[in-house]
């Protein structure tokens, strides 16, 4: 019985449901999707060298043009629980549930379970994006990952030092120290691109935010207008499970979510198992998720 109540129920329910704030998966915002992968995904790399020579007559071969790739292996996630009715009916659910043995939970309460496991998913996403582990369960690599991450592990990324120290926590003092040192060392065939970002935790933000705010420049930015998050003209991707104390700039197009089909993390099923002879309803959900970076050498992490 997965189902535990707390409840000081005398009667009558107030009606709805409330739980803890999880966090939005709004990372794949700023990401490049790519679904419809069953087992793994190649992401093919082309780099080209000396290819445009000076014009003649003849057909002159020169250059050459070299593919790689980078493999993207989505990870199979579920969650299975039970729910057990008789805890419904000692919690103050039972007002609520039609008359009768084995009667199943009200309508209210199967739309909530539905509603808040689809966010416990897109949490659990969300986190794994930036820091999961594919070896600890319910998690899948991600980028910047305790010692695991995709761009942890790239020794063709480029490597920014913590202003302070490796591990330095970011201040409202290091904070622009920080984002210029980030900027500062952007290759320069990446800095024009349109799709480049700054991807930062909701706390470096917020950092960043008190720390213009004390130099004077929140007003000028208008920032309770239309205010587009930026540095020095780079776009900043505020990214709800990304690494606090830690940044990293890319492309959008150089770093990639995959999964089978997007929908499958919204997609819970609610089983009554009376028909066998149970007293539960079975919440099932499955669906996968992974992550990839496509050229190193254009990301920059500072940590």
């Amino acid at each position: 019985m997965a189902l535990a109540t707390t409840s000081n129920y005398a009667g009558k329910a107030a009606g709805f449901y409330i739980s803890a704030a999880l966090r939005q998966a709004n990372s794949m915002e700023y990401l490049t999707m790519i679904e419809n992968i069953k087992y793994k995904s190649n992401i093919q790399k082309m780099a080209a060298a000396s290819m445009i020579k000076d014009a003649s007559c003849d057909f002159t071969e020169a250059g050459t043009l070299t593919m790689t790739e980078a493999v993207l292996t989505p990870k199979n996630l579920q969650i299975n629980t039970d729910l057990c009715k008789k805890t419904l009916l000692d919690s103050w659910e039972a007002a609520q549930m039609r008359a009768g043995a084995g009667a199943p939970p009200p309508a209210s309460f199967d739309d909530y379970v539905v509603s808040y496991l689809g966010e416990v998913i897109a949490n659990g996403t969300e986190a794994s994006i930036w820091t999961g582990n594919d070896a600890t369960a319910g998690e899948f690599t991600g980028f910047v990952g305790g010692g695991v991450g995709h761009l942890v592990t790239d020794a063709t990324v480029v490597d920014v030092a913590n202003d302070g120290g490796a591990g330095t926590a970011f201040t409202t003092t290091n904070i622009i120290t920080n984002l210029t040192a980030t900027v500062a060392a952007i290759p320069t065939a990446v800095y024009t691109k349109e799709d480049l970002h700054i991807y930062m935790s909701p706390k470096s933000y917020r950092l960043y935010i008190s720390k213009i705010s004390e130099l004077g420049y929140v007003n000028a930015y208008s920032m309770n207008g239309d205010y587009d998050a930026v540095f020095e003209g780079i776009k900043l991707a505020v990214c709800n499970g990304m690494k606090d104390d830690v940044l990293v700039a890319a492309e959008r197009s150089n770093l990639f979510f995959g999964t089978d089909l997007l929908s499958d993390s919204t997609r819970i099923d609610l089983i009554d198992m009376a028909f066998t002879g149970s007293d539960n309803m079975r919440v099932v959900a499955r669906y996968s998720g992974g992550t990839q970076v496509g050229i190193g050498a254009d990301v920059v992490l500072t940590s």
